[in-house]
Formats: structure tokens, C-alpha cells, sequence
């Protein structure tokens, strides 16, 4: 999606499919079983690059906007 800056830290695990990462100036592609690390107030964002995808992200502190 589109790129955006948080407060928290965040920690994606990528269930299924592939993705692109844009994290700061650095890209990553992520694929099932992989990790990406976000530190708080870094610009970044993710594509689906895969026909499917599934994503689990951890935040900390907690995203009361999310509950």
C-alpha cells in the first residue's frame, strides 16, 4: 500500500504469498516463513507480488486504532 510513518514499531510475518517491501531506501521481498522489521518513524510500505497474500503484523506499543 501506500507508503506512511507510525509511532510504533512494527514486526510483519508473512503467512503466504510474496511481497515487496519498501522500507526507507531499502526494498525487500518477503515470501512465506519470512520476517521484516519496521523501526518506528520510517517511511515504508508493502505491494502484494503474488495473486495471494496473507500478513501477520505485531505492533509495539499497541495500535489502539486497530482494536
Amino acid at each position: 500500500g501506500k507508503n506512511h510513518i507510525h509511532v510504533h514499531e512494527q514486526t510483519t510475518y508473512c503467512l503466504e504469498g510474496e511481497f515487496q517491501f519498501i522500507i526507507g531506501e531499502e526494498i525487500k521481498i518477503i515470501r512465506a516463513g519470512d520476517t521484516v522489521y519496521i523501526p518506528s518513524m520510517i517511511d515504508h510500505g508493502c505491494v502484494l507480488k503474488s495473486s495471494y497474500g496473507r500478513l501477520l503484523d505485531v505492533f509495539t506499543p499497541q495500535r489502539e486504532d486497530f482494536l
